[in-house]
This record gives structure tokens, sequence and C-alpha cells, in this order.
């Protein structure tokens, strides 16, 4: 009794790494690559930066509204005063004072916005088209990183598929190296069928290596995308085919729209230009002469109110200015229909390709019925002595090809329609 309960824990010692090996070893789908994709790449780092800038800018553009403060200061020589040209006699008691030549100014301007034409609030709103803008172009580059990964993913599951039915061209051919040997051992079969049969294993082992070693490429490539170290052996979930029916919903859609809003931002900026401008100030200042200019004294002085400003220069230029955003909102149009002209083209064209595939893989799988037919008929006869291990090889790779041909359809109608997924943006 004791010596079982060794044996069995050795057992489940021996079989729990390989159950935590699996347990770590998650499937992954081609979903959750676009998203590790987009995660990893460079350029996801710009939304940060655009939020950032975007945050400095409205914050900057609010300021507008915080009192503003003004020093200056002057000393100044002049060659010339005011005088006046009256002289009372002597004995008048009446002194008319002069002014000095040398003056000296030094004055603080407190000035407070009250209306700024709502250039701030215009300008508020630009920033924030301009930041949307610029995160949907970012979402756009990222967008694309879409395709490469789906080439890739396929591309691995292809060289799966591929790996396992040479797996099955491997195993029948051991199994007829099998027979025939033993045939060549009862003296009824020669040494060169034997050879035959295993330069063809051999041929069969050299393409394995090169299905391994692809496959290893692309999930190497892979795994730098998504920023995960993947095992040659990673499992990929096959994904199911995809419609191909429905609108585009790509993301430059939304691009070109935000584009508009910025325009639509500068045209409203155009009619804060020539309104006017109100704000209120206090000014302080010390110096010779004060406010007055009769007093030949250093002193104080203070004057306060409101002031207006109103220029009428925008004018001039703002019909050209409308002309411009307007063929810029032009320029945007013509973009999207060139887009959504080579969209639907390639869309047409997809459409084409997923119904090829279709018809194909339909003539591939009664064309595999038929060659493992003709196969397992070349067997018996081979076992028989009736067909040369030539011909038998013939109709094994007439089947194995075929089989081929059938993988590889597939997995492209699986590319094709999630390549018409990614072109649609649904």
């Amino acid at each position: 009794m004791t010596h079982k309960l060794t044996s069995l824990k050795l057992v489940l010692l021996m079989t729990f790494p390989a159950v935590m090996a699996a347990a770590q070893d998650p499937m992954l789908t081609l979903e959750q690559c676009h998203t590790l994709a987009e995660q990893n790449y460079p350029l996801i780092k710009r939304y940060e930066l655009i939020a950032a800038s975007r945050n400095y800018s409205l914050s900057n553009a609010g300021k507008v509204y915080l009192p503003q403060l003004t020093v200056a200061g002057s000393a100044t020589y002049q060659s010339d005063v005011v005088a006046f040209p009256i002289e009372f006699p002597p004995g008048f008691g009446v002194t008319i004072p002069s002014l000095a030549k040398d003056q000296y100014k030094l004055t603080a301007e407190v000035q407070q916005t009250i209306f700024d034409g709502n250039n701030s609030r215009f300008q508020k709103e630009a920033i924030k088209a301009n930041a949307e803008a610029e995160r949907q172009g970012v979402a756009v580059n990222l967008y694309a990183i879409r395709e490469r990964i789906n080439q890739l993913y396929f591309s691995i599951l292809l060289m799966n598929e591929q790996l396992r039915q040479n797996d099955l061209r491997l195993s029948d051919l051991d199994n007829a190296i099998g027979k025939v040997s033993a045939a060549y051992r009862n003296g009824t079969a020669y040494r060169s069928n034997v050879d035959e049969l295993k330069a063809e294993r051999s041929a069969a082992k050299t393409q394995e290596i090169t299905f391994v070693a692809n496959r290893s490429a692309y999930t190497q490539m892979l795994g730098l995308f998504i920023g995960r170290q993947l095992a040659d052996t990673i499992k990929l979930l096959m994904p199911e085919e995809q419609s191909v029916l429905g609108n585009i919903n790509r993301p430059e859609l939304a691009w070109y729209a935000y584009r508009r809003s910025v325009a639509d931002a500068q045209e409203q900026q155009l009619k804060s230009d020539h309104l006017p401008r109100f704000n209120a100030f206090f000014q302080g200042g010390y110096g010779r002469p004060t406010l007055n200019i009769l007093d030949n004294a250093f002193g104080p002085w203070y004057f306060t109110g409101l002031r207006m400003n109103w220029n009428f220069g925008s004018l001039y230029s703002l019909k050209n200015n409308r002309r411009i955003i307007e063929n810029n909102r032009k320029s945007i149009s013509v973009e999207e229909e060139t887009f959504l002209f080579n969209t639907n083209m390639n869309l047409t064209q997809q459409r084409t390709e997923v119904k090829k595939f279709h018809e194909m893989i339909a003539e591939d799988e009664e064309a595999i019925g038929f060659r493992t037919s003709v196969k397992q008929s070349a067997k018996a006869q081979l076992e028989n002595g009736v067909i040369t291990v030539h011909d038998y090889i013939g109709q094994l790779n007439a089947e194995n090809q075929a089989r081929q041909l059938l993988i590889l359809h597939k997995l492209q109608l699986l590319q094709a329609t999630y390549q018409y997924k990614f072109t649609s943006g649904n």
C-alpha cells in the first residue's frame, strides 16, 4: 500500500509542472491581439501628449480675464519746457513756477478685461476641436495596425494547419514504410521500395522544418507587436467567418468630421475679430511732474476708468479669410469622397474574393473525397503488390496537395472576411 502511494505521488509530481504550464499558456484571440498591439504601439503615447497640450492651451486661453499688471518707468531730459509768458511786477506776491527739464516717471497699471469680443470662448472651442482632430488622427494610424496583425495571425494559423496535415502525411508514410519493410524482409518487395518511401518521408520532414521556422518567425513578430514574449507553440483561437455586409464605419470618417469642426471654430473666431473690446484699468505713478504740471515737485498720482478698443482693420481681410476656410472644408470633403470611393471599390473586390473562396472550398472538398478514395485503393494495391511504391507515393502526394489547398483556401476565406471587416470598419 505504501509503495502504491509513493508511486502515485511521483506521478503527480511529474505531471504537475505540465498541468501548470498548460494553465499558464492561455489561448490568444485575434481581437486580443488587436487591443494589445494598439496599447503597445509607441504612437499610443501621442494621446497623453495631445491631452496635456490641450489642457495647457485651454488654461492659457482662460487667463485672458485675469487682471493684467504692467509696470513702466522712464527718465528723460528735454530741451525746453512749458513756460508762461506773464511776468508780475516785483512785490506783487505771485510767482509762476518753472518746470524742470529733467523728468522722471514710474507707473503701474492694472487692467481687467470686461469683454474681449468672445475671442477667448471661440479660442477654447478651436483648441478643443483641434485636440479632437489630432486624437482621431492618432486613432486612424493605430487602426492601420490591425491589418498587419491580421496578416501575422492568419500566417501562424496557416503554418499550424499545414503542420497538422504534414503530420498526417508522415503517419501515412510511416505506415507504408512499416508494411513495405515487412514485405522486404519476407522477400516480396525490393529494398529500393523501402528507400523510396523513406526519401519521401525525408522530404516531408524538410517541409515540416520549413513550416516550423516560418511559424516561429511570424510568432516572434506578433509578440513584438503585442509586447509579449510568445512561445512558438502559442495557441491561437481559430476565428469565425465574418459577414461581408454593412456600412462603412472607418475611423477616418470621424476624423473628417472633427476637421470640419476645426474649420467651424476658425470661422467663429473671425466674428470676434471685428467686435469691440472693453476693459477697466487703474494706473498709479510717482515722479516729476505729477498730473499737476504747475507743481515741479516729486509726487504720486493715479487715474482710473474704462477703455474701448475697436479695430476695423480685420474687416478688410474678413471675406478672404472666410473663403480660405470654405476652401479647407471643400478640401476635406474631396478627401472624404475619395476615401469612400476607394473603400467601396476595395469592398466590392473583397466580396468577390469571399465568393471565390467559397466556391473553391466546395471544389476542394469534393476533390479530397475522390483523392482519399484513390489513395485508399492505391494503399490496398501496394499491399497486394499490384502497383509500385512510386505509384502509391504519387497518389499520397495528390491527396496531400488537395488537403493543403483546402487548408489554404479556408484560411484565405477567413482572412478575406476579416480584411473586409477591417476595410469597412465594422
